[in-house]
């Protein structure tokens, strides 16, 4: 049976507290068996904490990492990073990443001093970064429209664990220096949008070990747009009905309103009419590059 794992989920969100439990128990049936939770600032690294050891194995597994996203530096200072550094060191043994950290050039836009703002977002990427190195673990990197202002970061730090490119919606070009680098890309809601043929084409022509699968929930929702399986050809109806998911046998509906980690099975179904291969392939691969990153 195919197994699934949601490689970026934010389940610590309040959108999820009321009916966590439930939700979780959707995702077993559906054999969505990890779901990988980044923090995003000081004032959630316990929650992400206390979230994994709450529900470890129960009925699935929840894997904490923790970081400082770009998005919520405008309070912040070196003290939390020293905070962070703290927290990694004491949490060493249940954390499996450093997360979510990055840069992002539409916040550096939109800032009154776009100069400041760069210097204090590379400042505390290339912290966390070194971080992740010193402690020999792997990194989830958030991205908006600054490959440029990312990659010469990775390059100086080679870390050796490389690590994960959160929600990857760019070129060819840029996937291959990502993966030249050690780096497996995210795949997630972008693909559902027929609109977003750069990314699509990007994701066919990859080699299959270097992407992993996510949802950014409760962010990043799913396309609404109708996908008419009597447009699909063939050979992708075929592939469809090979894939064997409890999909009918779950407790509520896979397509919730909310974007949630139940929507993995969307996305595996999307990337499946996209690729060569099988879907058992494609699943038993994704699996396997979750080991490499994380488990290995």
């Amino acid at each position: 049976m195919m197994q699934f794992t949601d490689s970026h989920c934010h389940l610590d969100d309040k959108a999820f507290q009321a009916q966590l439990s439930t939700l979780l128990r959707q995702c077993a049936e559906l054999a969505i068996n990890r779901i990988i939770v980044p923090s995003i600032a000081p004032n959630n690294f316990d929650n992400v904490l206390t979230l994994a050891k709450k529900h470890h194995k129960n009925p699935i597994e929840i894997f904490p990492c923790l970081g400082i996203h770009p998005w919520f530096l405008q309070d912040l200072n070196d003290t939390h990073l020293e905070l962070l550094t703290e927290k990694v060191i004491q949490a060493k043994n249940d954390i499996i990443a450093i997360g979510e950290i990055g840069i992002d050039g539409a916040i550096i836009k939109r800032s009154d001093d776009p100069d400041k703002e760069l210097v204090k977002q590379q400042h505390f990427f290339d912290f966390q970064l070194n971080l992740a190195k010193q402690q020999d673990l792997p990194v989830i990197i958030h991205h908006r429209q600054s490959h440029d202002k990312i990659m010469p970061f990775l390059r100086r730090h080679q870390l050796n664990k490389a690590g994960i490119i959160h929600g990857f919606s760019g070129s060819y070009q840029q996937a291959t220096d990502y993966i030249n680098l050690g780096y497996k890309l995210g795949v997630g809601s972008t693909i559902t949008y027929s609109r977003a043929k750069k990314t699509i084409n990007t994701f066919k022509r990859l080699p299959l070990e270097s992407l992993v699968l996510e949802t950014d929930a409760p962010s990043m929702p799913l396309s609404q747009e109708v996908i008419a399986k009597e447009a699909l050809s063939n050979s992708e109806l075929d592939k469809l009905k090979k894939i064997e998911f409890a999909k009918s046998t779950a407790s509520t509906p896979v397509n919730s309103p909310a974007n949630s980690p139940v929507n993995i099975i969307n996305i595996f179904e999307v990337l499946s009419t996209m690729r060569a291969e099988s879907p058992e392939q494609i699943a038993n691969q994704l699996e396997l590059n979750i080991e490499q990153i994380f488990f290995n």
